[in-house]
């Protein structure tokens, strides 16, 4: 089940925060750049774009679509069948760099979906060029970027092919937390937000929504985690830890920002 594409009135250019002045800039996830560098990501960015929830970002096989940053909000990227049935590639927060992948061929091979109300800042098509072609820096980071977000495609494959269901939801709850707690300035004390339906996390995993709905209830009588209003909180984050035998605690690396 996909969205239909949002219309051009829905994809509502927003006030424009210059890139110095980001505010994800001031998180310490985000690794510090030099002027030059912002004045180059500066010089390609075309406009900040407003998309509501459930807005299509990028259709699949679509062609010469801009590059995105997602500056706030939540997203995925996915795949369809020809029946309809979807696979969540993975899940995308503020900081993602979004359309490296569909530069690579002659049309997208997969979709970007909005999760929630969404702002992205849009770079110029050729940007992925002037990049690599004006700044080796840069063009490194872009990169990293992309390296780090296959091997979080790599942990859904190791999911959905060799963990049992309470590993892979497990593994999905844990990796997100933090990730999103990276993003708040009590590092998710007071949880972190969790727009994610139980239809997506079946979509991502390769569950059905029973076994989906049974296994997080599951684990939540266990103590491990809670959802409710909106909010994913975690009760034992150890003991989540080693049910999704994950290498590493799961918290995301000091990243660069494009």
């Amino acid at each position: 089940m996909t969205s239909n594409a949002a219309t051009s009135s829905e994809r509502a250019p927003a006030a424009a925060v210059p890139c110095a002045q980001c505010p994800l800039r001031s998180l310490p996830l985000f690794q510090a750049h030099e002027a030059a560098e912002l004045e180059l990501v500066q010089s390609l960015k075309r406009r900040d774009m407003h998309l509501p929830v459930g807005s299509t970002l990028i259709q699949e096989g679509q062609v010469d679509a801009p590059l995105y940053t997602l500056q706030k909000g939540w997203a995925f990227r996915f795949k369809t069948l020809s029946d309809g049935r979807r696979q969540i590639l993975n899940f995308l927060l503020a900081g993602d760099f979004i359309g490296v992948q569909q530069k690579m061929g002659d049309a997208a091979a997969h979709g970007v979906e909005t999760l929630t109300d969404a702002l992205f800042c849009v770079f110029q098509r050729d940007s992925l060029w002037e990049i690599h072609r004006r700044s080796p820096s840069m063009g490194f980071n872009v990169t990293w970027l992309t390296a780090h977000e296959e091997s979080l495609v790599d942990d859904t494959l190791l999911s959905v092919g060799r963990r049992s269901a309470e590993e892979r939801i497990a593994t999905l709850l844990i990796l997100l937390f933090k990730r999103a707690a990276a993003l708040q300035a009590d590092a998710g004390a007071s949880g972190v937000p969790f727009p994610l339906t139980q239809q997506h996390v079946a979509d991502a995993l390769g569950l059905s929504l029973v076994h989906t709905n049974k296994t997080l209830r599951k684990l939540e009588r266990r103590g491990l985690h809670h959802i409710g209003d909106g909010r994913l909180f975690m009760r034992d984050v150890k003991a989540l830890a080693r049910l999704a035998d994950l290498y590493g605690d799961g918290r995301p690396p000091v990243r660069p920002l494009v």
